[in-house]
């Protein structure tokens, strides 16, 4: 059996490994993971025997390929252009790597992922299609995710007024049985409903319709990607031992050395793959990020010189075959040198990433038995959605978004960084190039002068994310909040507010709650051009001079 191959540079953390795998072995983990023994993580089995389906959807999926490839070559057939995915976190994240991994094939419709409620993020989309060629798919495992269904709200009223449309023939939804989603799509005669098995959960959820309908539309070959998940599950399978078991052994991995301080998974990917990330994040944050400790996911992180990173790292290596590779392999050597814990995997070609998704939900959940930990519920996510409604319900009475102090100087929330720590960059604003240049040039500043680990999301997919680690995992982030002007006025129909005031009622719930929970956090208003303020923060951070200046009252009226 051909898996992506994996090798391991752990130092005088080998020893506890061995330890563990052992263990493992004893407490018969992998067979009781299979048999779906709750007790592996609690003695309740609620959120856990019905989260499972995970372990053998890629098989159940191969055989629905046929129907998937024939509604793809249908869409194609009726001439739509592009596909639109309505999605937020394990809905959109998943087809997101997709998308950006492997673009669409020649003939299909282009893929656009929107899990923002931003309005230039809305407005960017709008700009870029022709509504009456365009297939919108809303894909949400609760059917009633408020970031989607606002986007279809706009979408089908943009649709009602183009030339050409065909209605609720250009709509289709992914979902569990019997949600609103599903009557909803029945309503308005979507083109087609696709509902998932109920016991999947949504980040453990990419390799079932959830992502392989976008990826059914945009081209790609789902034999080879779910073929590759099938390879992966077998060789993580109840008779192979935990040290043959390269699930288990991952597993075993993140849970020892995360579990004694090396917290900080750094992903590492090759150019091609690099996306990997938002989705190992997102099931690592959420899965992990509970009850006062948890893993801290650094994906896409600025490469620096070894001395900048602290003792709290595990960093994982995702190289591919024939990739650009020539600098990622120069930094991961170095840290090797530097006797940092390493990790490589290796993939032969772009759809072992269907491999890799298994593999990480399946190290995820041996993860979560090593930390003591259920890796299957979310409890601290609900806390921003119940913000942002009080806070919509504010700007029905009241005509605005409450206000909320979060006044103070980037310095100071930095002065706080300590080892162990970690920085986290919030960001409500358009996603663009030059947002992803600012950011990573102010993540770079961050990591090289306070040696201090790095992350950063835009808002609000991060609520979807890694939002339940900021709550619920351990207290060791700094959080800065960045909220571009959000006056650009896009209706939402048949709601009292706009997508700028939602984007604004989301920022504001999740600085309650990080507030709530005492976190130190700072929000910072920007202004015309972000990606501008964003890169003169950064280099005022690089020069090591005195930023106290960059202030929320400095950037805004208060």
């Amino acid at each position: 059996m051909v898996v992506t191959k994996m090798s391991a540079r752990l130092g005088s953390w080998q020893t506890s490994v061995e330890a563990a795998l052992g263990e493992m072995v004893h407490a018969r983990v992998v067979a009781r993971l299979w048999a779906k023994d709750h007790t592996l993580w609690k003695p309740d089995p609620t959120e856990i025997t019905n989260r499972l389906g995970w372990l053998t959807v890629a098989e159940q999926m191969l055989e629905r390929v046929g129907q998937l490839q024939a509604f793809a070559q249908a869409v194609r057939a009726d001439g739509f252009r592009h596909v639109v995915l309505l999605g937020m976190g394990g809905s959109s994240l998943g087809p997101e790597v997709l998308r950006s991994t492997f673009g669409s094939a020649r003939g299909f419709p282009r893929l656009w992922v929107l899990d923002s409620t931003v309005p230039g993020a809305v407005r960017d989309v709008t700009k870029s299609i022709r509504p009456a060629k365009t297939l919108f798919v809303l894909a949400s495992k609760s059917g009633g995710t408020i970031e989607v269904m606002s986007l279809f709200s706009y979408f089908l009223d943009l649709v009602a007024r183009s030339r050409g449309n065909t209605g609720g023939t250009q709509f289709v939804a992914i979902t569990d049985p019997g949600t609103g989603l599903a009557s909803l799509a029945r309503e308005h005669g979507f083109r087609a409903t696709f509902l998932n098995p109920p016991d999947i959960g949504g980040r453990y959820s990419v390799l079932s319709y959830f992502g392989l309908v976008p990826a059914a539309l945009a081209g790609l070959d789902l034999k080879t990607l779910l073929s590759r998940g099938v390879q992966m599950a077998q060789a993580c399978g109840p008779t192979h031992l935990p040290h043959q078991n390269p699930g288990a052994y991952l597993g075993a991995v993140l849970g020892i050395l995360g579990g004694a301080g090396r917290d900080k998974i750094t992903l590492i990917a090759s150019p091609k793959v690099k996306t990997f990330g938002l989705w190992a994040e997102q099931l690592l944050a959420e899965s992990t990020g509970k009850q006062g400790k948890g893993l801290v996911p650094i994906a896409e992180e600025p490469m620096a010189a070894p001395k900048a990173y602290g003792n709290d790292r595990l960093f994982v290596y995702l190289r591919l075959n024939g990739d650009a590779n020539s600098m990622t392999d120069r930094h991961v050597q170095a840290l090797e040198r530097a006797r940092q814990p390493v990790l490589r995997l290796t993939l032969r070609d772009r759809y072992d990433l269907g491999a890799e998704f298994f593999r990480w939900e399946f190290a995820t959940a041996v993860a979560g038995h090593f930390l003591d930990l259920h890796p299957f519920d979310q409890p601290n996510v609900q806390e921003s959605k119940e913000n942002t409604n009080r806070n919509l319900e504010a700007v029905r009475a009241h005509g605005r978004v409450p206000s909320v102090q979060a006044d103070g100087a980037l310095t100071n929330l930095l002065a706080q960084a300590a080892p162990g720590k970690y920085f986290a960059v919030l960001a409500y604003m358009r996603p663009s190039r030059a947002a992803e240049t600012a950011l990573r040039s102010l993540r770079k500043a961050a990591l090289t002068r306070y040696r201090v680990a790095t992350t950063a999301g835009y808002g609000p997919r991060y609520l979807h994310s890694t939002g339940q680690l900021h709550k619920g995992g351990p207290g060791t982030g700094l959080f800065l909040l960045l909220v571009e002007d959000m006056n650009q006025g896009i209706e939402i129909p048949g709601a009292p507010y706009t997508f700028g005031t939602l984007a604004e009622a989301q920022a504001a719930g999740d600085l309650q709650s990080l507030q709530a929970h005492q976190r130190p956090v700072v929000r910072i208003r920007l202004r015309r051009n972000g990606a501008a303020t964003i890169k003169t923060l950064a280099r005022a951070l690089s020069r090591n001079s005195d930023a106290r200046r960059w202030t929320t009252r400095a950037i805004t009226k208060g």
